[in-house]
């Protein structure tokens, strides 16, 4: 099975760092010349992801498991091809809280 040659045989991937909505951007870090053991995926992966993308949207355009693109994806982040990052979340935005304290002071009022 192709994804069995994919990930060498891997079920889990060496980090857990990555959810469905991790951010994964590629670092500013020349292509190899030649492959360095990276699969053809782990190519797509580092073209794809210039600018940052959820793991559900890479796995989607790779058309590959979650599972499967966790494993690649944490290939990359080793070798120090990848930044991944928890995405922002909306309730921690500054422009957010200002408006709840505006909603609060309006209710006040």
């Amino acid at each position: 099975m192709r994804t069995f040659t994919l990930t060498g045989g891997r079920t889990q991937p060496s980090r857990d760092v990555f959810t469905l909505i991790t951010l994964v951007t590629t670092l500013d870090v020349p292509l190899p010349s030649v492959s360095h053991g990276l699969q053809p995926e782990h190519l797509r992966i580092l073209r794809m992801c210039a600018q940052p993308l959820a793991v559900a949207e890479i796995s989607a355009y790779l058309n590959l498991a979650v599972s499967v693109t966790t494993i690649l994806l944490s290939d990359l982040l080793e070798q120090g091809r990848i930044l991944a990052r928890p995405p922002i979340h909306l309730a921690e935005s500054p422009q957010i809280a200002l408006l709840q304290r505006v909603r609060n002071g309006l209710a006040r009022l």
